[in-house]
């Protein structure tokens, strides 16, 4: 099947399309629910100060909620910052590295915090644990690191690791679940911060930072900022943490990003936590490497099941068949965002699996690319 043979013009049968077509790897499919939520807010909430009660009462909301749904022990604090994880990779750097990190790079996001470590001059130059793509490396406890820079799951390549504490390790556990949050578990005693971004398992929008920081970790910030290094106020996590104390962020956030988390956040706690939030990204996971497994023409691409993502699905074709255009046929049909990731280079689909899509929708996806080979 050749990109240039091939007519995009293919239609789906009705009866066989998803109800709802979006599969991006983020930003995700936010819930109707949650938008209609946010529009009949009104003018009680859009268009007014963040340092009011009717913004700070969300915050505390959105705050309380992640201490729920992720079983925060005594001590633990919910921390927010505008950018997005990767300006929080730059203030982990200025604000959690003492003097050396440790990184486990499987792939273009886990290494970047890496990068960024690397460029600091204040700091020792990384050590860095790198496996190839489509399977994760193991932290070694090293008495010169003072952060285990780990990664829930590589969004890039659909690999997830288990969440542990390395073996004889005395530094910080920092964990990146940017696409992990919600819909994967994690044992909060494994870890001194786990920081995200909205815009994936928590269906808002991104420009938004979450972390999960233990008492350890808000001692080390406090500590290094008292230091005397030089820290950019809006990289400095001292302050983000005093303002997320107090319900709000050090400068304006998005706040329909903040309402729209807040809404799934409660949306996963009515239904059970956790459980039912990760849950559901296993259930719709495993239908597509169920099919992958079964098909003719596709594999998963990550090879060991242990390593596989419950929320980032990627599926290798074989070489007949072009992904593209499955891809782009699939979007003629009001079925988006599951083309791979571009720089990973391979003739694959990747499936979002977020808590928030339907498994019923995954199984219609599954069916639809069936059919959209077989018209070929």
């Amino acid at each position: 099947m050749s990109e240039k043979s091939v007519n995009t013009s293919i239609i789906i049968p009705a009866e066989l399309l998803p109800k709802d077509g979006r599969f991006g790897s983020g930003p995700s499919k936010i819930r109707p629910q949650a938008i209609e939520a946010l529009a009949a807010s009104g003018k009680s909430y859009l268009g007014t100060s963040h340092r009011q009660k009717s913004v700070k009462s969300v915050v505390h909301e959105l705050r309380a909620g992640l201490s729920a749904l992720f079983s925060l022990p005594d001590g633990y604090e919910v921390v927010l910052g505008n950018g997005g994880t990767t300006y929080f990779w730059d203030t982990a750097v200025f604000s959690l590295i003492e003097a050396k990190s440790q990184h486990l790079s499987f792939g273009e996001f886990s290494a970047k915090f890496a990068a960024s470590a690397k460029l600091a001059p204040f700091i020792a130059d990384p050590e860095v644990i790198k496996s190839e793509p489509g399977s994760h490396p193991e932290a070694v406890a090293d008495p010169s690191v003072d952060l285990y820079a780990l990664t829930h799951n590589e969004t890039s390549t659909g690999v997830a690791m288990d969440i542990r504490r390395p073996a004889g390790a005395s530094g910080i556990v920092a964990v990146d679940a940017t696409s992990a949050a919600g819909g994967m578990f994690v044992d909060a005693e494994e870890f001194d911060c786990y920081y995200f971004a909205p815009q994936k398992g928590f269906s808002s929008d991104g420009g938004l930072w979450i972390a999960l920081m233990s008492p350890l970790a808000i001692e080390r910030a406090r500590a290094i900022s008292g230091s005397g290094r030089y820290i950019p106020p809006a990289l400095d996590l001292t302050i983000s943490i005093d303002n997320s104390l107090l319900d709000q962020t050090y400068n304006t956030p998005a706040l329909a990003t903040i309402f729209l988390m807040a809404n799934q956040v409660e949306w996963m706690l009515e239904n059970g936590g956790l459980s039912f939030s990760a849950g559901r990204s296993a259930a719709s996971s495993s239908v597509v490497y169920d099919w992958a497994d079964a098909s003719k023409f596709a594999s998963p691409y990550v090879s060991d099941p242990k390593m596989r993502s419950a929320v980032v699905t990627t599926v290798d074709f074989v070489e007949e068949i072009d992904a593209k255009v499955i891809a782009a046929t699939l979007r003629a049909n009001g079925i988006v965002d599951t083309e791979p990731y571009r720089k990973l280079g391979r003739n694959q689909l990747r499936i979002a699996t977020f808590p928030s899509i339907d498994t019923e929708d995954v199984e219609k996806l599954v069916r639809c690319i069936d059919y959209v080979v077989e018209s070929v």
